[in-house]
């Protein structure tokens, strides 16, 4: 194939999208770069059909390649890529999020859409130019697929909307959008925000609408020019007409009975279970229906369960749990539940129960970042845990998958915005969130237990945060007929067109995502959707605040405390010490590594985490001796830890007195008395204390003189004052430590 380039300008950068020179014996290949960033996209298709699945196969994969980045992994014994980071999946579900709902659910062949990052310049996310190369990789492929799709992230920094900021620009702005959709509607929204208004993302939105515009054209020119005829696929068999009239006629009448009834979700699924066993049952008797016939029309009781439910909603206005459209199911909030943990909150909505706890740790307990794109720290972590019991179900646990990571992820998005700065609470926190009951909006019910939990710990969050999940039902035949739902719970999740998660305070909103079945949705319903769940979020803030008002005053007593002080950078170097000799002593001698723990930032700070605050309080004043800038009048007491004599001739000339922990100064001879005394061993020995005050402090030679008499006796014409200072040999240093301050180090 022909290498061929295409390119358009995207909010001053070219996008430029190649074929022909990578992949060629995948069905669709193309790379995308954004700058100095490259995406190569791969799309194939099975060849076969794939029997005994009731969804359409499709996998999204993003692999990041640290050599994109110029990086080797910092593992000394394994320098291959291992599982994708959190960023890879959520880049991942992002693209598959976009892409899914323009496939046919009906296809049971496999598809794969592999995104390789090839290249990263640190300044463009790879996530857009991997959406857009998706959306091109398939395209121009056999593949069936009703795009092509697009999307770009908008920020705001001081009031001005910035097309795809760079990292450095998204850190200045209030808000993190990115949108996709096709050119006619809105097929996936994600965004993060410091409690920005409704109006705000509205706008927006409306801002990256008219820019997605700009990239349709250079995916349909790249159709046009290397696109390959779609294949035409077969489809799972509809059941004959007789079978479906057999169905309709016995279910549809039971399955009214049942949506006219408030029952929960457990009474439903067993009422459709013992649906289907009468069903199996009715067409077993019919020698007229195949087996075939009869697991088809098996399977089509669960779309008319979902036809029913829908037409309920839109000629009626009734959900299935008998809620009115706007209505909240029964909440209940409680804080404080857990007796050891430092802060718990649980939080239910109607069968959603989601306990989450809260666990304060030390600076140095930040989780470090490593990957293809993101290198640094953070200190904030919000985890989530889906286990089958949840839904009644035996499920294996194998750690967190693809939606456990996005759903905790979409939390700390939420959170993030209100929590304290790190001067202020230096902790490090972690919030896991557990769905022991799940019937639709865990992640939004995440969001809520996680602020009862915070706020608990003693966290000084800025305000409570809320989530609400807003779904939609629209009319088959007439796509302008819809509802909005507010607060959808799992079969209206599950038979619906739309997931509106929207989490704020009431400010504004914090963290944003959105899905649908459909292909898109028309702009019309984001404002209707934003009210709604504006409506539902003061409500729901309403409830936590009787449980929980305001963050408790006091951190938990289970809860490590941290104090910090501010030191010289120049003078680390002497906290830490030789090899760290003087800092690991200061830990043994406070308890020891299981007691206590000494972060140090390069600028400086200084932060001690202690379950013990007499062991805290201990380090801490070891760290202010050692780094204390001596006076001059100052009056210390300290032991002698030397006596000093003279290189030529023996005589004691001197004593060394430690008057503070790193800190030695020399009292010399004429300085213990006004009277001549012969031998400094007649008037003090090693190991005696002795009460002194501070003459001269020499910065540059290190050296401090003291005195002695200067405390007890006034000073005669001999004293030291009256003369200068004489040559005197040198005594150790304190701290003992050469070279740089060194970054933040954990001891």
């Amino acid at each position: 194939m022909d290498r061929k380039r295409f390119e358009a300008e995207i909010g001053g950068k070219k996008l430029i999208i190649e074929t022909g020179r990578f992949a060629q014996q995948a069905d669709g290949a193309c790379t995308v770069q954004y700058g100095d960033t490259v995406v190569l996209a791969t799309a194939v298709m099975s060849k076969k059909v794939r029997e005994g699945i009731e969804y359409f196969p499709l996998l999204v994969d993003f692999e990041e390649r640290l050599y994109a980045a110029g990086k080797i992994k910092g593992s000394r014994f394994i320098k291959r890529e291992g599982r994708p980071s959190d960023e890879a999946i959520l880049t991942s579900r992002l693209v598959d999020r976009t892409i899914r709902p323009l496939f046919d659910d009906r296809s049971r062949r496999d598809v794969q859409v592999v995104l390789t990052v090839l290249s990263v310049d640190q300044e463009n996310d790879s996530d857009i130019p991997s959406l857009i190369a998706a959306s091109t990789a398939l395209m121009i492929s056999e593949i069936p697929w009703a795009g092509p799709v697009a999307g770009v992230r908008v920020g705001q920094i001081n009031g001005e909307w910035v097309l795809n900021p760079t990292y450095e620009a998204r850190e200045k702005s209030v808000l993190d959008l990115v949108v996709c959709g096709t050119k006619e509607n809105i097929i996936m929204i994600e965004a993060g925000g410091s409690q920005v208004a409704e109006d705000t993302i509205i706008e927006a939105i409306q801002f990256g609408q008219k820019h997605l515009m700009k990239i349709y054209p250079l995916i349909e020119e790249v159709r046009a020019a290397v696109g390959k005829e779609k294949e035409v696929i077969a489809l799972a068999e509809p059941v004959s007409d007789a079978v479906r009239a057999k169905v309709e006629t016995f279910c549809s009448p039971k399955i009214d009975s049942l949506l006219a009834q408030a029952v929960g979700k457990k009474e439903h699924h067993e009422t459709i279970a013992a649906l289907r066993l009468e069903l199996d049952e009715v067409l077993r008797a019919d020698n007229d229906v195949s087996k075939d016939d009869r697991a088809h029309g098996l399977d089509l009781l669960d779309s008319i369960y979902e036809q029913r439910a829908r037409a309920l909603v839109l000629e009626k206005g009734i959900r299935v749990d008998g809620r009115k459209l706007d209505e909240l199911r029964t909440i209940t909030c409680d804080a404080g539940i857990l007796p050891r943990t430092h802060g718990s909150g649980l939080f239910q909505r109607g069968e959603t129960q989601i306990l989450s706890v809260a666990t304060l740790g030390s600076p140095g307990d930040e989780q470090l970042l490593d990957t293809m794109e993101l290198s640094g720290k953070k200190r904030y972590m919000h985890h989530y845990n889906f286990p089958g019991f949840s839904t009644g179900e035996v499920a294996p646990l194998r750690g967190a998958g693809r939606r456990e990571i996005g759903h905790g992820a979409l939390a700390e998005k939420a959170l993030v915005p209100v929590l304290p700065e790190k001067e202020q609470f230096p902790y490090t926190i972690r919030v896991v969130s557990e769905a022991l009951s799940s019937n639709g909006s865990t992640s939004q019910g995440s969001i809520c237990g996680s602020s009862l939990a915070l706020m608990d710990a003693g966290v000084p969050i800025k305000t409570p945060v809320a989530g609400i999940s807003i779904g939609l039902i629209t009319d088959e035949k007439n796509p302008s007929k819809y509802k909005i739902l507010t607060d959808i719970q799992g079969v209206e999740d599950h038979n619906g067109d739309m997931d509106f998660k929207i989490a704020g305070t009431r400010t504004g909103i914090t963290a944003i995502q959105m899905d649908t079945k459909l292909h898109g949705i028309p702009f019309a319903v984001v404002p209707e959707a934003f009210a709604a769940g504006k409506t539902a979020r003061m409500k729901i803030l309403d409830t936590m605040e009787t449980a929980l008002p305001a963050p408790r005053a006091e951190l938990s007593p289970y809860a490590p405390r941290i104090s910090s002080l501010k030191v010289d950078p120049e003078k680390i170097r002497t906290v830490i010490g030789k090899g760290g000799e003087t800092i690991n002593k200061i830990i043994d001698e406070c308890g020891g590594a299981d007691v206590i723990k000494i972060d140090i930032e390069d600028d400086g700070l200084i932060m001690i985490t202690s379950h013990k605050s007499d062991m805290a309080d201990k380090a801490k004043k070891w760290i202010e001796d050692l780094t204390k800038e001596i006076k001059v009048g100052e009056i210390y007491e300290g032991p002698v830890t030397q006596i000093i004599k003279d290189r030529m001739n023996g005589d004691e000339i001197g004593a060394i007195v430690e008057i503070l922990p790193g800190h030695e100064g020399m009292v010399h001879i004429s300085e213990f008395s006004n009277e001549r005394i012969a031998r400094v061993t007649d008037v003090v020995q090693v190991g005696q204390t002795l009460k002194v005050k501070v003459m001269d402090v020499d910065v540059e030679r290190n050296r401090i003189a003291l005195s002695v008499k200067a405390l007890t006796e006034p000073e005669g014409p001999s004293s030291r004052s009256s003369r200068p200072m004489r040559e005197r040999p040198r005594f150790p240093r304190s701290g003992g430590f050469s070279g740089r301050p060194i970054p933040r180090r954990r001891f």
